[in-house]
């Protein structure tokens, strides 16, 4: 039997890679992709990636069969549309926006969307209907200090530099995203106030229910399409193979985050669903550095993992994805 899927928001970058993923996805058939302002028009025609893969093509509204459906929206526009259309209670609900991130937004109707970052919460995933996929930014920081949470090994204040590629931003024009801004060009945008932040908290303090530390994060906008790079230091009395062990350990039944020994760059996890980790102890700080792709393990990747959860499937499947080193 395969899995019937529907995807709502089939224009977007996340959608694009989601059909990517899912056309090569052994258990899975594409029921519906739903695009408001392309219906009828061949998924090919947007996704000119796809070219030659599929002659499908998006659809104004779901088959109405489907067995899971992905949003892929703007941010509060998830809500918006469940409100105007809603879901079969026996329809899994995979959203990729922040909408139900935070656990004061997870209530909605007689739905309660876990946190789908299976690193954390692999076993509530697995008993789940309705997912709330993880933010691409909160996924590299998380995975960066999970181990620590865990252990009650976060004393002190964390703080964080991380850059993310074009596509973070989205479809949508704008200054920022424009060739002639963005390229050979580097800046800063929400400086200590990024929306991700809220959803790292609240995970670390799943873990690390006493924590008293902030998370001082600065984003940067960096000159490339794909991929997050995030640096991580906060003060440890753990040595260097202390804390490698430590991450080792945490991480032993996690497919897809990595801890390696050599120092880590961003072509390594980039079009696959990948983290890369890098552990290292300098004086008093002790540094994480984290990399994934913010479409793949960060967006869509994450949200087919959180599907083959839920529905009893290998959480790799579909999924070994490598990376274009050169």
């Amino acid at each position: 039997m395969k899995i019937r899927v529907g995807i709502v928001g089939g224009a977007g970058y996340t959608a694009g890679e989601l059909i990517r993923i899912l056309l090569h996805h052994e258990f899975v058939e594409l029921a519906a992709i739903v695009s408001f302002s392309n219906a009828g028009n061949p998924v090919y025609q947007v996704h000119d990636d796809l070219v030659g893969d599929t002659e499908l093509l998006f659809t104004a509204e779901l088959a109405g069969d489907e067995d899971v459906v992905f949003l892929c929206l703007g941010h509060g526009n998830s809500k918006v549309w469940l409100e105007k259309h809603p879901l079969p209670e026996a329809t899994t609900i995979i959203d990729l926006s922040n909408d139900f991130r935070l656990v004061a937004d997870a209530e909605f109707g007689n739905r309660e969307f876990i946190y789908g970052l299976p690193e954390l919460n692999k076993v509530r995933i697995q008993q789940a209907q309705s997912i709330a996929n993880p933010g691409c930014f909160a996924t590299a920081i998380q995975l960066a200090l999970l181990p620590l949470a865990a252990a009650g090994k976060l004393t002190d204040d964390v703080h964080v530099s991380a850059i993310t590629g074009s596509t973070g931003a989205g479809q949508s024009l704008s200054e920022t995203v424009h060739f002639s801004w963005r390229t050979n060009n580097v800046s800063i945008y929400k400086p200590f106030t990024h929306q991700h932040l809220g959803e790292i908290g609240e995970s670390l303090m799943q873990l690390q229910p006493q924590l008293d530390a902030d998370v001082h994060f600065i984003p940067y906008r960096g000159n490339f399409s794909r991929g997050i790079f995030a640096s991580v230091y906060t003060p440890s009395d753990l040595t260097q193979e202390e804390a490698q062990e430590l991450y080792r350990e945490y991480y032993a039944e996690a497919p897809f985050t990595t801890v390696s020994e050599k120092e880590i760059h961003l072509k390594q996890v980039v079009n696959t669903n990948k983290c890369l980790l890098h552990v290292q102890k300098i004086g008093k700080q002790l540094l994480i550095t984290s990399a994934i792709d913010n479409l793949v393990k960060g967006a869509s990747g994450q949200a087919v993992q959180n599907m083959n959860l839920v529905f009893g499937l290998p959480e790799t499947t579909g999924l070994n994805l490598k990376s274009v080193l050169f």
